[in-house]
């Protein structure tokens, strides 16, 4: 029998692997986690209890801006490019209707200042169906 005392050496775990393990785990929770923004506003939107219907056989009001910045309404030119003459032609052609539907068509050389103020003259007057129409961009192969 050997009684000679053994040297008890403390078992050791390596915790260098563990704590690379950790490390990861974090980082992938903050990276997944959602944060919630505190500084944006907060808009709780109206409810409707019926869907406006479709208003069939009514020709929409169109509104052209040209490159100069006179307006065209219906495709008859105004006098001036002035808000209050453009208010004026509108209240003419639509009267009393502010539900009808509206196009504005504006050249893409327009400033965009000419652009808003006919659509601040249309949602001053209440029009609520404002269309902006656009062209579809030919491909680049073909002219």
């Amino acid at each position: 029998m050997n009684l000679k005392p053994r040297s008890h050496e403390e078992p050791e775990i390596n915790v260098v692997s563990l704590i690379d393990v950790v490390l990861l785990l974090v980082v992938f929770f903050i990276l997944s986690s959602r944060f919630s923004d505190e500084g944006r506003l907060r808009v709780h939107l109206p409810t409707a209890s019926a869907v406006p219907l479709e208003k069939v056989g009514s020709e929409p009001l169109v509104i052209s801006v040209t490159q100069a910045g006179s307006y065209l309404v219906n495709q008859r030119e105004l006098i001036n490019a002035s808000p209050e003459t453009l208010r004026a032609a509108l209240l003419k052609e639509a009267g009393s209707n502010r539900n009808m539907r509206i196009t504005l068509r504006a050249d893409a050389r327009a400033t965009h200042q000419a652009v808003i103020t006919a659509m601040d003259v249309l949602g001053r007057l209440g029009f609520s169906e404002v269309n902006i129409a656009t062209v579809k961009e030919a491909p680049a192969g073909k002219p």
